[in-house]
């Protein structure tokens, strides 16, 4: 394969994977919405399109023709910057994400992972615990009280709920011996759902860690202090209007997916069967590599509708008892699932 090859081949797949993420963020929207309506016993959007289908493609719209106010008090370039910075550090992130078995296309790269390096999941963490800039800018720039208010609290939750999560993944690490995400699936691949880290592993603890320590992450709820609109009229995205509004909910959603695919390979097993070797392979190995895609959408799909499910049951927290939750709570356990981890593989 030649450099010209071997670059379009790349840019495709770059290509591919972000439009499949950004359709992804769109009806991920509509996804919420419609479960939402259910919960609360209504419909949902269901006017544009069949069943509503359409809706996402109308907000978008709507969106980049609604007129972009920029208030004349604020710091300008890092007002403009900030939007960016979220939703680049929420798109990046996927480059490292596996998202189904190996294979192999021409030359020996592999469809259906951008890039497969040793260090995968300290890629992640390190892209994602950068957009808490973008937050923290655009609260400060947008010189508004409850805007900065909102970065803020951004900011601390942050910094507080990222320790329980990195403490969280350290168990999967001891049990696979790698921060390569794909040797982590592996590890889990091989009496399917006996052998995944939430299960077989033990790692239950930690799953519950990592899941309490996502939401307030993505600032979801009931960790979206960040956004309080009872207390903060909309927090550190006040003063943002049309697509720059647009690019932070965007990044919301982004997130709520990368959460969802790390979520499914650290602890549900990747893209394996949760029947693991008991159900027998195709001949095929494209076939193979489908079916293992299909596992993985279902995985990250499950965990996206658990995303909604708690948004539309449970209530916003007090900002005191968020960090005291991170603080008093999750961390000792986090600590706490690492001794015993560390015994136990010692022990066997």
């Amino acid at each position: 394969m030649t450099l010209l090859e071997f670059f379009l081949w790349n840019l495709a797949k770059v290509v591919v994977v972000t439009v499949i993420l950004l359709l992804g963020v769109a009806y991920t929207v509509l996804l919420e919405r419609k479960l939402v309506g259910r919960i609360q016993n209504r419909w949902g959007p269901s006017r544009v399109g069949p069943f509503g289908l359409l809706q996402p493609l109308v907000d978008g719209a709507k969106s980049f023709l609604k007129e972009d106010l920029i208030p004349t008090a604020v710091y300008r370039p890092l007002y403009l910057l900030a939007p960016i910075i979220s939703l680049s550090c929420a798109l990046i992130a996927i480059a490292v994400i596996p998202f189904g078995e190996p294979h192999a296309g021409p030359g020996g790269f592999d469809f259906f992972e951008l890039s497969n390096i040793n260090i995968g999941l300290l890629v992640i963490l390190g892209i994602t615990s950068m957009g808490v800039y973008g937050i923290a800018l655009a609260g400060w720039s947008s010189n508004n009280k409850y805007s900065l208010l909102g970065g803020l609290r951004s900011s601390a939750q942050l910094i507080s709920y990222e320790l329980a999560l990195g403490l969280s993944l350290v168990g999967v690490v001891l049990r696979a011996g790698s921060f390569n995400l794909r040797a982590i699936v592996e590890q889990q691949a091989t009496k399917g759902i006996a052998t995944w880290n939430i299960f077989g592993g033990l790692q239950f603890v930690a799953f519950f860690i990592y899941l309490m320590a996502a939401f307030a992450e993505t600032n979801r709820s009931p960790f979206d202090l960040p956004e309080a609109e009872s207390e903060l009229t909309g927090g550190y995205h006040t003063e943002y209007s049309s697509m720059k509004f647009a690019m932070f909910f965007m990044a919301e959603y982004a997130n709520m997916i990368n959460v969802g695919c790390v979520a499914t390979l650290l602890f549900l097993g990747g893209w394996t069967s949760p029947l693991g070797d008991l159900l027998p392979p195709f001949q095929n190995n494209l076939a193979n590599a489908l079916l293992s895609i299909f596992w993985f959408v279902v995985k990250v799909f499950s965990f996206l509708c658990l995303y909604v499910w708690v948004r539309g049951t449970l209530p916003r927290f007090r900002y005191d008892q968020l960090m005291n939750f991170g603080w008093r709570f999750l961390m000792p356990l986090a600590i706490l699932n690492i001794i015993g981890t560390s015994l136990w593989l010692a022990y066997r």
